[in-house]
């Protein structure tokens, strides 16, 4: 069986669609191959989104942010923006693929001491295995 492809985009490209992509490439790798981009990249992985997926037993530390614009002409099934509408523009995607957006407020903007911010990471990192898999376990 073909693996169908996804690219998981947000603005940044240091947190939220890197957790996403190493959880479906951890837990839906026999059937979808994920990478993930920015449209602004900020040049690293977040300290606490490695933290929080090294906790899962998923190592992201060897993610680095990339550009939208490697991916433009890349064979991609479906395309995810999981950036949330109320706070920030998702990234209009312009390539390849069904695109759909499945948005989650950006860990990185959270207030407060280490652990309130951990959990924060903890919740988006849990939110985005909930939605984003059950999303792609529902794709014919």
């Amino acid at each position: 069986m073909k693996k169908r492809r996804v690219l998981v985009l947000c603005t940044g490209n240091s947190c939220r669609s890197h957790m996403a992509e190493g959880l479906i490439n951890h837990f839906m790798g026999d059937k979808w191959v994920a990478h993930s981009a920015g449209t602004e990249p900020a040049g690293y992985v977040h300290p606490l989104a490695i933290q929080v997926m090294a906790e899962l037993g998923i190592d992201i530390s060897e993610h680095v942010s990339k550009p939208t614009s490697i991916f433009r002409h890349a064979p991609l099934d479906l395309v995810i923006t999981v950036c949330d509408d109320a706070a920030e523009n998702c990234p209009l995607w312009l390539g390849q693929g069904e695109r759909v957006h499945i948005g989650f407020p950006d860990p990185a903007k959270a207030k407060g001491r280490e652990e309130e911010k951990t959990a924060v990471f903890r919740q988006t990192r849990d939110d985005i295995k909930e939605k984003v898999l059950g999303y792609l376990a529902g794709v014919q």
